[in-house]
């Protein structure tokens, strides 16, 4: 453990992955997993994972990326850390994130976190750091939060995997943007991440279910003490009869009402992945409808809504002047009534059903355009313009 801790401390000076890097805790905590009884039975025994700087980690500061937030450390950790800890995990650091969260770039007073693949990029946000941990190999496993994209925006940007998962699967973060926002994992394999999941819901049923579709109970789940190991995920574990998905295709699903265009190396991508799922059996359609253009105005104002309802209580003076200007924006659109809250609900009761159609699965470009430049984008205010938009609603 130390040797890995060792190479992250000096790989993050070039990535800025980590916040903190908990260097003496993270051995101890490994010594302590090492002497357990249930040693041999623990899914994640002496795994070292990072964990995003807007959940609560024991006797560590909860800063979401502002010098505005406490200072007190935690006194008891997030659900989702807890159960990490418990599968035998080891938390080596807290990943940096942008202000608050609000916004898919890397920077805050804390550091400037950089895509692995190209350091002058932005690894995305605002699960930045940890997607960057990731990608960088410095940990097989983070934690993210997703409210409007920020576990699939930095993923996509760093090439690794992360999953929002749907309502109530997983403990959420204190601040979940009025039940937009979920926690979630990233990882670099689709086995990795199952497991991870499946942690973190403490439904290890879905550790396996990636491969057939089903939810198939297994031995090792932390609160029941059933005694047992977790079957390690194989390739070669398929059942014999795999199963078939109707699958949907969207190559440009945003309507041109919004001005964003999706790049065709992006718009490419789907059509080949809809072609390899295609010819391994799956039924392959291309999704005809747009996303209608009132769900992007709609998020913008719920974005702003958001930015005004977590800075609350700040002091404003310790505010970087991009989460001010948010903050700003997002009371006087309150003021006067524009909150995008009932699209939002309209597309919740019966939108989204209506644009997935029959598909199984729907299949989108994640971002519009290349990452970015990473720099210190939070001094700027509304000058800030990304095309990179989230192609997803949620």
């Amino acid at each position: 453990m130390r040797e890995h801790l060792d190479a992250i401390a000096a790989r993050n000076p070039e990535i800025g992955a980590f916040r903190i890097i908990r260097t003496e805790q993270a051995v101890a905590e490994a010594q302590a997993v090492q002497e357990r009884e249930d040693l041999t039975r623990l899914p994640l025994a002496g795994v070292p994972v990072a964990v995003k700087d807007n959940i609560p980690v024991a006797g560590e500061a909860t800063r979401n990326g502002s010098a505005a937030t406490s200072s007190e450390p935690a006194a008891a950790d997030h659900p989702v850390v807890a159960r990490l800890r418990a599968a035998g995990a080891v938390v080596v650091g807290i990943t940096n994130v942008p202000e608050l969260c609000l916004v898919a770039f890397g920077d805050s007073v804390y550091g400037t976190a950089r895509n692995p693949w190209r350091r002058d990029r932005t690894p995305g946000g605002s699960s930045s750091g940890s997607a960057a941990a990731v990608a960088a190999g410095l940990v097989p496993l983070a934690t993210g939060s997703d409210g409007l994209g920020s576990l699939r925006i930095p993923a996509a940007c760093c090439g690794v995997l992360a999953i929002k998962p749907g309502p109530g699967l997983v403990p959420p973060p204190g601040e979940d943007w009025f039940g937009l926002t979920e926690n979630g994992p990233l990882a670099t394999t689709a086995a990795d991440l199952a497991l991870a999941l499946a942690i973190m819901s403490d439904d290890m049923a879905l550790a396996t279910a990636y491969k057939t579709g089903e939810r198939a109970r297994v031995a090792w789940e932390p609160q029941s003490g059933v005694s047992g190991a977790v079957p390690v995920p194989s390739p070669r574990a398929w059942r014999s009869e795999p199963f078939e998905l109707r699958i949907a295709i969207a190559p440009r699903p945003l309507p041109p009402a919004l001005g964003v265009k999706v790049d065709p190396e992006f718009v490419r991508a789907v059509a080949e992945a809809g072609e390899t799922l295609r010819v391994a059996g799956h039924t392959v359609v291309e999704q005809e409808p747009k996303l209608p253009a009132r769900l992007g105005f709609a998020t913008v104002l719920t974005w702003l809504r958001c930015a005004a309802h977590d800075a609350r209580g700040l002091d404003r003076r310790r505010l970087e002047r991009r989460t001010r200007a948010l903050a700003r924006a997002g009371r006087a659109l309150g003021a006067v009534g524009l909150h995008g809250r009932e699209e939002f609900e309209r597309w919740r009761a019966h939108g989204a059903d209506q644009w997935f159609g029959d598909a199984d699965v729907l299949i989108t470009p994640t971002l519009a355009a290349p990452p970015p430049p990473a720099a210190r984008w939070g001094r700027a205010g509304w000058r800030v313009r990304w095309r990179s938009t989230s192609a997803t609603p949620r």
